[in-house]
């Protein structure tokens, strides 16, 4: 059949559909072409349009007026930082950091920083001036020093932590060890030390304590608004059940006569505590022995106590440091006169604490030093030694002075204090129930 534009028509319209179908389909095919195309050509231009210098300096400019104009910043403090290394850090200039260096140094509560202490600033972006600072003086208090932009100084102010004072209750059994028992009922650690103080002076707390044996303690925490602990006070009442057999403790607070007695009014306190450690094992007792290094018997004039370096060493009486130095094989040692008649040695300390210093003054139950493994030793332990009138005698059989009796009004006043103790015992064991 000859195909002519009438003929054309007419199959046209007897299959517009199909007609209009091809239409669309070579409509999409020549318009995604150009679109490609154009994309390229853009795309290409855009690269060009971004690489060019004058282009680039005039997106910063734009954009630049979009950065915060401070940044607050929180900072830790590493071991060995400086105010003044910490602030040149973020680009603070050097004129700045000395006006605030004179603000801190008249002020004579703010010592040496501590590590993981947080300082809080705020810094002027435009200029890298400082808008704020805050500093701890204390747990309590803290160093406020805001910009007077008027003057260009600083105003300086102290901001105070308001703290309440809150009683707890605690009490559990010794599965494994005091320390562990009692941080495991989440009291603070200094705590649990005050707690092993007050009985240093009557209980080995490496052979006096059997499994399942208790403990009840009464204390003083002092919280924010927030209920964070801040700080802790004083323990009230203290009781170590050691096989069935109760050693209450309670806190008297008359003036002179401040401590802790049991329930006959007699101090806890005595001339020297029984170990001044905590934790620790007894691992060579005080006589002949083969020397572990210098392989012959010889006799060993103290007690040595195992314990993981580290490890906290208490003065085991209030005296005077009268030796905080090398001492050969004993290593790292500490003497400690504590009157005319007793004086008692540290020794393999891995390091001394700030409280051990010749000629000064410590008391009863302070930090001098850390156990460790220095001078002849073969691992971590504390060699002790009592002097007696100049001669080392053993300090575990030594009968020790009792310690202060109260008497009189004393005694009068304490009664009555260890009554309330025991009413305020009664309602916090309910309301802990």
């Amino acid at each position: 059949m000859k195909l002519n534009s009438k003929n054309l028509l007419d199959i046209i319209k007897k299959n517009q559909e199909l007609f209009f179908v091809i239409f669309l389909v070579l409509m999409s095919v020549l318009i995604t072409q150009f679109f490609q195309f154009s994309k390229a050509k853009t795309g290409s231009e855009y690269v060009k349009l971004i690489n060019n210098l004058y282009f680039q300096k005039t997106f910063n400019n734009v954009f630049k007026g979009f950065q915060p104009k401070y940044s607050n910043v929180e900072h830790k403090v590493k071991k060995n930082e400086t105010i003044n290394g910490i602030l040149k850090s973020y680009d603070v200039p050097e004129n700045e950091i000395n006006k605030i260096l004179n603000i801190i140094i008249k002020n004579k509560k703010i010592k040496n920083l501590k590590v993981d202490e947080k300082i809080k600033f705020t810094i002027d972006n435009s200029n890298k001036t400082i808008s704020r600072l805050i500093l701890s003086i204390s747990k309590t208090k803290k160093l406020q020093l805001v910009r007077n932009y008027e003057n260009n100084s600083f105003i300086r102010e102290e901001i105070v932590t308001n703290l309440q004072k809150r009683i707890i209750f605690t009490e559990g059994k010794i599965s494994q060890s005091l320390y562990r028992s009692a941080i495991n009922k989440r009291i603070p650690p200094n705590v649990i030390v005050e707690f092993a103080r007050i009985y240093g002076f009557q209980i080995d707390f490496q052979r006096d304590i059997r499994k399942n044996d208790s403990f009840q303690i009464i204390y003083e925490v002092y919280e924010d608004e927030n209920k964070k602990i801040f700080n802790t006070g004083n323990i009230l009442f203290a009781d170590l059940n050691l096989s069935n057999q109760n050693n209450s403790l309670y806190f008297f607070d008359k003036k002179g006569s401040e401590g802790h007695y049991d329930i006959n009014g007699k101090s806890a306190k005595k001339a020297l505590m029984k170990t001044p450690i905590n934790g620790a094992r007894l691992s060579s007792p005080y006589g002949m022995r083969k020397h572990p290094i210098d392989g012959f018997n010889k006799m060993h004039r103290g007690t040595d106590f195992a314990a993981p370096e580290g490890t906290p060493i208490m003065a085991s009486g209030d005296g005077i440091v009268i030796k905080a130095s090398w001492c050969g094989g004993g290593g790292n040692c500490v003497k400690i006169k504590h009157n005319s008649t007793y004086s008692t040695v540290y020794a393999h300390l891995s390091k001394f604490s700030s409280a051990a210093k010749t000629g000064k003054r410590v008391k009863q139950g302070q930090i001098i030093g850390y156990v460790g493994s220095t001078g002849k030793s073969t691992g971590p332990h504390l060699h002790y030694e009592v002097i007696f009138n100049g001669k080392r005698i053993n300090s575990q059989t030594l009968k020790l002075p009792s310690g202060k009796i109260l008497k009189g009004k004393s005694r009068e006043d304490f009664e009555i204090k260890k009554i309330k103790t025991d009413v305020l015992k009664s309602e916090l064991i309910q309301k802990y129930s």
